[in-house]
């Protein structure tokens, strides 16, 4: 009698909230949504949603307005993502590995995991680059910056503590006994013009933030941290090619709600950002900006993720954890 009365009660108060939940479903979106971006404007991240978002938009029928928050590493805009009602009007960029180092770091007692957000979909994955100025006369390739760099200290910009650049640098000194310390910046536009200005010896970076400078001349990409050679930049070769092996390195960065968003809001979601990603135009613009579009939705984005998540664990020596 216990366990009908149970049945009972829950199917009581079940049925209206599934029947409100499924009409709120029915009517979104009726408002902008907002979509934070950890780093600043102008960086890579930014730059890749400004271009992508008109046709998401035009498949939603409303506005995505971009909120910058640098700082932290992309914890001051994570930590915002996830303090956000789950109600499908905040959504923001996920980077990998940063957002993953930026929970397993102990120092930080972050009580967060991959759990905490509900993966869209993967838009762009960025491999890493090493770039100089194009003034730079002590070093003007890989072999000649190794060995100066295993005699000398030099500064290295990164985007951020434990982020993709800083990580392959630490790989990078402790294969090759390279003396590179880490200068960190809020994003690739202040990363850019360190380096640019001198400011820094060595930049750290990815294809997207740095090909169009090396075309023009105005950076000089030594070597690409890719299984293979970009097509972007199909001159410059790969650490393994150059005799350097070992040191692969990339960003990825997707699109996530806070967890507990509606089921249906994260279908209707998915199914605009992948048309989006599609959209002819939005391809064209990536490709100038040598930004390689990367869908993955679903299991195979969370997979994506969580593979990602045991290589850093298997790192965690390297990052003095």
């Amino acid at each position: 009698m216990k366990t009908i009365t149970t049945i009972s009660l829950i199917t009581c108060f079940s049925l209206p909230m599934i029947f409100a939940t499924s009409a709120a479903a029915a009517d979104y979106p009726e408002r902008p949504i907002s979509t934070l971006i950890s780093f600043g404007a102008g960086g890579n991240t930014d730059v890749g949603a400004r271009i992508l978002f008109p046709a998401v938009e035009r498949e939603l029928g409303v506005p995505l307005n971009i909120i910058n928050r640098p700082g932290g590493g992309g914890w001051v805009g994570w930590t915002q993502l996830l303090n956000s009602p789950s109600d499908g009007y905040t959504l923001g960029y996920i980077n990998t590995p940063n957002l993953i180092t930026g929970y397993l770091d102990p120092q930080y007692r972050r009580n967060v995991d991959l759990a905490d957000f509900e993966p869209i979909a993967n838009h762009v994955t960025d491999y890493g680059v090493i770039s100089i100025n194009k003034d730079e006369k002590r070093f003007s390739d890989i072999d000649e910056l190794v060995a100066y760099a295993q005699a000398n200290v030099l500064t290295a910009s990164t985007t951020g503590a434990n982020g993709d650049d800083h990580i392959a640098m630490l790989k990078m000194n402790h294969q090759y006994n390279t003396q590179f310390v880490p200068v960190h910046t809020t994003g690739t536009a202040e990363q850019r013009a360190a380096i640019q200005g001198g400011h820094v010896d060595v930049n750290f970076s990815n294809v997207g933030d740095t090909n169009m400078a090396h075309r023009n001349g105005d950076l000089n990409i030594i070597a690409i941290m890719a299984p293979e050679r970009s097509s972007f930049i199909p001159d410059v070769p790969t650490l393994e090619e150059l005799g350097y092996s070992g040191v692969i390195s990339w960003s990825a960065r997707g699109i996530a709600a806070p967890k507990g968003i509606d089921p249906a809001q994260r279908e209707l979601l998915e199914a605009a950002f992948v048309r989006g990603m599609q959209d002819p135009e939005h391809m064209a613009r990536m490709e100038e900006m040598g930004l390689m579009v990367d869908i993955r939705t679903g299991d195979a984005y969370r997979e994506m993720l969580e593979e990602e998540e045991e290589s850093v664990r298997a790192l965690e020596d390297l990052l003095g954890w």
